[in-house]
């Protein structure tokens, strides 16, 4: 039993003897007293819980508005497929130079592979593989 439980309680005793006290003529209108309190109550609870679970509606909404934008460009794709070049000339002398064509060959390796994982990762729709929804909101 919390304090609110008691305070009811406290009240309806004390309508109780009031009417013991006052007699049946005044019997409705201690009663009537006493129900209003009781609506008073719940009320107040029902405004809590309906604002409770607004706030909570609308946290879900700025959480999900505020869901990542794909940081995915054009001139950020430009810019990885400019540098990947620029390193692939390196990497190649290096790799052709130390071990000739198997060097070569795992130095381009290494370029495409770079390359495909930001590839994927900025365009997760590149190999047929769909992001699933979210809830949207509809039953099935």
């Amino acid at each position: 039993m919390d304090a609110r439980d008691t305070e009811l309680k406290k009240e309806l005793d004390a309508s109780l003897h009031a009417r013991r006290e006052l007699g049946e003529e005044y019997e409705s209108a201690l009663v009537d007293s006493f129900l209003e309190k009781v609506d008073q109550r719940i009320d107040g609870a029902v405004d809590r819980r309906v604002r409770r679970q607004l706030a909570e509606q609308q946290m879900q909404t700025a959480r999900d508005s505020r869901s990542p934008r794909p940081t995915d460009s054009w001139g950020e794709r430009f810019g990885f497929g400019i540098v990947s070049l620029v390193l692939a000339v390196p990497l190649s002398a290096i790799g052709g130079g130390v071990a000739q064509l198997p060097g070569m060959l795992v130095a381009w390796a290494g370029i495409v592979g770079v390359n495909l994982v930001q590839a994927v990762r900025t365009n997760p729709d590149l190999f047929g593989r769909r992001r699933s929804s979210q809830n949207s909101g509809w039953e099935d």
